[in-house]
């Protein structure tokens, strides 16, 4: 079987607090947009081995063993019973993007795994399973867009916030830069959102630049003024809205119209532009 899982961005995200057990509550809204990855599985007929994962396109961090479509599916393996799976992942999600790339490779690892072999778990099961993996996870189980509480895991459906981006062209800007979570989370504010972000994400997009924000651009920008010059610059490019996305490296940017020779624009970043719509990923 073969399926596409995508990426997702944030609208505002605020970290309230931190729990007994050291991990960030936040507020947040989650948008699923239609930069794809490519995951297929195949049969493996080399018995001696129970799967083997197979990469292509951008590199991938890390050794193959700690992939999460590869530790999705060893767990379900084993429990299951599942046969020996040749697993192919062509990686066009930027890592270490705030883009959730890895944590939809592993929803929809689980995802197609469940198809394919009808073990018939329910969209909660699956969510269940995969907190577990990552927060980011279980958003890409109905892959939708959400109001995210907790960790991430608590989500709502928000579908108000569609109509308004519908046919807006997006602009993604992923330099090359990384931030890594201990960075982003060093100097992050903890406190009470400042907005009723489920209200204001309401508003019209062309009330967002004064009323949602990243909390996460107040400790990364700082350090990392090609992040904030790509960010102002999509301003300058006439963005409705701009803003980094999770705890970056990766800034987006909703547009009325296209935005001429983004890789010229942004050179030595990766860019990825695309008109917004709503999409259902297919497993086929």
């Amino acid at each position: 079987m073969i399926c596409l899982p995508n990426a997702k961005i944030n609208l505002g995200l605020y970290v309230t607090g931190v729990r007994a057990d050291g991990m960030h509550t936040l507020e947040t809204v989650m948008l699923p947009i239609p930069l794809q990855d490519v995951l297929e599985t195949k049969p493996l007929h080399f018995y001696d081995t129970q799967y083997e994962l197979v990469t292509a396109g951008l590199p991938i961090n890390g050794q193959p063993e700690d992939n999460l479509v590869a530790k999705v599916y060893r767990d379900l393996q084993a429990e299951f019973h599942l046969p020996p799976r040749t697993l192919h992942l062509y990686k066009r999600i930027p890592m270490g993007a705030g883009m959730g790339g890895g944590s939809s490779d592993a929803a929809f690892m689980m995802r197609l795994a469940n198809e394919e072999f009808r073990l018939g778990l329910s969209a909660e099961e699956m969510r269940k399973r995969l907190v577990k993996i990552g927060a980011d996870c279980p958003f890409f189980v109905d892959d939708v867009p959400a109001f995210a509480t907790g960790v991430g895991e608590e989500l709502s459906p928000l579908p108000e916030v569609i109509p308004q981006l519908e046919g807006k062209w997006l602009l993604l800007v992923k330099p090359e830069d990384h931030v890594s979570t201990k960075e982003a989370y060093a100097h992050v504010p903890v406190a009470k959102a400042p907005v009723d972000l489920h209200e204001a994400i309401r508003r019209p997009i062309e009330e967002w630049r004064g009323l949602i924000s990243n909390d996460f651009e107040k400790s990364v920008l700082p350090g990392h003024p090609k992040i904030a010059a790509i960010r102002q610059t999509l301003y300058d490019l006439h963005a409705i809205y701009a803003s980094m996305t999770g705890s970056g490296s990766a800034v987006y940017g909703f547009f009325d119209n296209s935005v001429p020779d983004p890789d010229v624009v942004f050179d030595g970043c990766f860019t990825f532009q695309s008109r917004y719509h709503l999409f259902r990923p297919t497993f086929s």
